[in-house]
């Protein structure tokens, strides 16, 4: 039986700030657990709910040396749909209200994280064939373990995978405080190691120091060899372009789930959308005070409101929108004058548009649910789950062709009457506008099209089995 270890900064139900949570709260129940023992392990936060928290099996507890000090490190063990997650506990680091904070103050944290997740493998008794780092927070396992961790033999057979979900974030800070923090030696700090632009760069290290590179689709390992996608790590992506791979995210289908998703008004499944899905509709119209009209054509956005997600393509043409026949429902955060803009469009227009600034799971499964169509203009998107949610719930996504966007929607082809969505390919606001009106027109003009377009997207599979067999063949090969 092989042994895996995924070591991350977040996991739903205990934390989650984004997409990486939903990606190791789900990958790891899709294993076979008759070849597979994968098992998980994340800082013991405190502002994970107090009903997981007072749950957790106290194993152990030790000293380590970090950042000129011998500091504390706890075990802590929970165990959720047959997985094993390991808590490590340290409160100087992991006490605060939210995961991250400053950004100096989480270099100093995750590098700690990274060498007790090395740290703690004897005491709890479990020795992985192959750590599977994801981001950088975790960057710096892969560079440990091929440095001070190196002589034990405890660690000489240990392979380890870097999962790159967004290249954008690379835990950078100067040379001598990390080289003083960490206490990796001088050696590391070069161009061909650490050091990226003067800086040290934890993800670098990752992507360094691993056996295997990963990101989460397969389009974005392409783009990422270029300058434009690239973050300045480009060229050495390129130089390791014979162990990088790229292996699409899935959502867990028992939680995205339109024939049995508790959140929804009424439930529906591929063969009675026509009947029932409009009911969703036209009670969140009521819920959000919109004109209740089931004709009317309704497109939702559930995201983080910034320029990587498109918001200034809207921003250019949405006056211009208005004048068309849709309604609009936003739920989300992010940047002020993005909010400001939701907020200004949603007085000027009530019955038509609904700016919901804040985040609820349960609120954005009614919005997958209510919506005919869900619009994603992404600059850029390494994988991508809102697209993937939307054909779930038999929203038609329209998105740009980027990243795991393109390699998930096929574009609607009226000719073949094939396709699952609708997509443009420059980053540009009269184009995004172009094809959202395009797609008014199918869902006006040609509603058994429209339907036609509903049904594949609903039927396809973009569940972890899929992509889980490829992880496991990759492990295979590592092995």
């Amino acid at each position: 039986m092989k042994k895996i270890l995924f070591a991350a900064s977040e996991s739903v139900p205990f934390i989650k700030t984004g997409g990486l949570a939903d990606v190791i709260g789900s990958l790891p129940k899709y294993f076979d657990k008759e070849e597979y023992d994968v098992r998980v392990v994340l800082p013991k936060y405190m502002c994970i709910p107090e009903n997981y928290r007072s749950e957790m099996e106290y194993i152990s507890h030790f000293y380590m040396y970090y950042n000129g000090r011998n500091r504390y490190v706890g075990i802590l063990k929970y165990e959720l749909n047959g997985i094993p997650y390991y808590f490590i506990d340290n409160e100087e680091y992991f006490s605060g209200p939210t995961p991250y904070s400053d950004h100096f103050y989480d270099l100093e944290k995750f590098g700690f994280f990274s060498k007790a997740v090395l740290s703690i493998l004897p005491s709890i008794d479990f020795q992985p064939d192959i750590i599977h780092c994801h981001d950088w927070h975790t960057g710096l396992i892969p560079v440990y373990l091929r440095s001070l961790f190196a002589a034990d033999l405890f660690y000489t057979s240990m392979r380890s995978i870097m999962t790159i979900h967004n290249l954008r974030f690379q835990g950078t800070w100067n040379i001598e405080d990390i080289k003083r923090m960490t206490g990796l030696p001088d050696y590391l700090f070069t161009p061909d190691k650490l050091e990226a632009y003067k800086d040290a760069n934890y993800l670098k290290g990752g992507i360094v120091y691993a056996d295997y590179v990963t990101t989460v689709s397969e389009s974005y390992v392409e783009e990422v060899k270029t300058p434009f996608y690239g973050e300045k790590l480009d060229k050495l992506l390129w130089a390791r372009s014979n162990n990088f791979f790229g292996i699409l995210n899935g959502i867990d289908y028992d939680e995205f789930n339109p024939a049995d998703d508790p959140a929804l008004y009424q439930n529906f499944t591929v063969s009675d959308f026509r009947k029932k899905k409009k009911k969703n509709k036209t009670e969140l119209q009521k819920e959000l005070g919109l004109t209740v009209d089931p004709h009317m054509m309704m497109i939702g956005i559930v995201s983080r409101m910034t320029d990587q997600k498109g918001f200034d393509l809207i921003q250019r043409v949405l006056e211009e929108l208005m004048t068309d026949e849709f309604q609009l429902v936003v739920l989300g955060t992010g940047e002020w004058s993005y909010e400001e803009m939701f907020k200004h469009f949603a007085e000027k227009y009530p019955g038509k548009v609904s700016a919901n600034l804040f985040y609820s799971e349960a609120f954005s499964h009614k919005i997958y649910a209510a919506c005919d169509a869900f619009l994603m203009p992404s600059l850029f998107e390494p994988c991508g789950l809102s697209q993937l949610i939307a054909l779930r719930y038999g929203t038609v996504p329209i998105v740009r062709e980027t990243g795991g966007l393109k390699d998930t929607v096929v574009p609607y082809n009226e000719y073949e009457n094939t396709g699952t969505g609708f997509s443009f390919r420059n980053y540009n606001a009269h184009e995004m506008m172009k094809i959202i009106r395009y797609a008014e027109s199918v869902y006006y003009d040609n509603r058994r099209r429209w339907n036609q377009l509903v049904e594949r997207g609903m039927k396809q599979d973009f569940s972890w089995n899929v992509s889980a067999k490829k992880y496991e063949k990759l492990y295979d090969q590592l092995t």
